[in-house]
């Protein structure tokens, strides 16, 4: 079975690296960790924790989204709804909402979703964000809760993988195996990888 790390990072799109630099380390205190390439393909990443990241690769020539609520139904073609970035403790949410708010930035109100509280707001390339904090008590690690009007046939089996339901996949051959230097390859030294 695959063990999972958590979500490495979402990558979005901006057409200017350095406000987007301004707004995720600078206001909202995150990390830049690792940034390459060249003019018109530049990227950058930012940690979100927790082995986390956020990323943004800069086209000059994309334009930002508008702002649009989060979670609400949309028509036509979609992949992608918000980003949700947790923080340890209620607290935090209140700082963000005031650093947004005086920066002049979107921000909602704080929200308690029952399993945890939120604040929703955008960065400046219309990027919609959530950041989350654990609601007292509740802990969907230990006592997964699926609820809802109709969860649907599939939920009511549970939490657990049921992986008997796709086909048993053939290991890749050691002689099979081929790994080819990708974007950021040369960002770093030589190692020897066994």
């Amino acid at each position: 079975m695959v063990q999972y790390t958590g979500v490495h990072h979402p990558a979005f799109i901006t057409n200017d690296l350095e406000k987007t630099i301004r707004f995720w380390r600078d206001l909202l205190g995150m990390r830049l960790v690792y940034t390459t390439g060249g003019p018109g393909e530049r990227q950058a990443f930012f940690d979100a924790g927790l082995g986390n990241r956020v990323t943004f690769f800069e086209w000059p020539k994309a334009e930002p989204v508008p702002y649009r609520r989060h979670g609400v139904p949309w028509e036509g073609p979609a992949v992608f709804d918000h980003v949700a970035i947790g923080v340890t403790e209620e607290e935090m949410l209140w700082d963000l909402l005031a650093r947004l708010e005086e920066a002049g930035m979107p921000v909602s109100d704080v929200i308690d979703h029952g399993c945890w509280r939120s604040l929703y707001g955008y960065d400046p390339n219309g990027v919609p964000i959530e950041f989350l904090a654990p609601a007292p008590g509740v802990d969907l690690d230990a006592t997964p809760v699926l609820a809802g009007r109709d969860p649907g046939c599939i939920s009511k089996e549970g939490p657990e993988p049921h992986p008997d339901h796709w086909p048993d996949p053939e290991p890749v051959p050691d002689d099979e195996r081929t790994v080819i230097p990708g974007a950021g390859y040369e960002d770093f030294p030589k190692r020897d990888d066994g």
